[in-house]
């Protein structure tokens, strides 16, 4: 390949978005990586709490003009108290929210079920990475507001926990 050839294939590779690309012949071989490459090479899948996945607001009474009295530090930021006696657990990030870790595997967990901090709950999917989110709070589970395989966003809730 002459200089001409292998500035097209750059200008190619720019134009379409392609992270990588590598041609060989019997006498050469070239490879062009964007930054694209890179950043895709940088992810790596990890398992963390919900709440070091993603920063998240801080959490809010279900009625704002009535201050909280009761503590929240042990709370995740990703759980919020709502209105009664439930706790809202929210997505921590856009994705797809699976209730179990395949699809012919028991669910994380079900309505009624107790469950305690650091029980995984559920996996969101998000850019081919699956996050397994684990509860930030103990108790019993009343709802589950998300169906199986479908889209969340950023905070959407996802449970309501009625406290222990």
């Amino acid at each position: 390949m002459d200089f001409k050839e292998i500035q097209e294939l750059i200008r190619m590779v720019n134009k379409h978005n392609i992270a990588e690309l590598t041609i060989e012949n019997q006498d050469s071989r070239i490879k062009i990586k964007t930054a694209l490459a890179v950043s895709n090479t940088i992810q790596t899948p990890v398992v963390m709490p919900a709440v070091q996945q993603m920063a998240a607001p801080q959490l809010m009474s279900a009625a704002p003009e009535k201050p909280q009295t009761t503590s929240t530090e042990s709370k995740s930021d990703n759980a919020e108290v709502s209105g009664g006696n439930t706790i809202t657990i929210k997505s921590p990030m856009v994705g797809t929210f699976y209730r179990s870790p395949g699809p012919d595997k028991e669910v994380f967990v079900k309505v009624g079920d107790e469950i305690s901090v650091g029980t995984k709950i559920c996996i969101i999917e998000a850019m081919k990475l699956f996050n397994e989110v684990e509860s930030e709070v103990s108790g019993r589970v009343v709802k589950i507001l998300t169906d199986d395989a479908s889209p969340v966003e950023y905070d959407q809730p996802l449970f309501l926990i009625e406290p222990k």
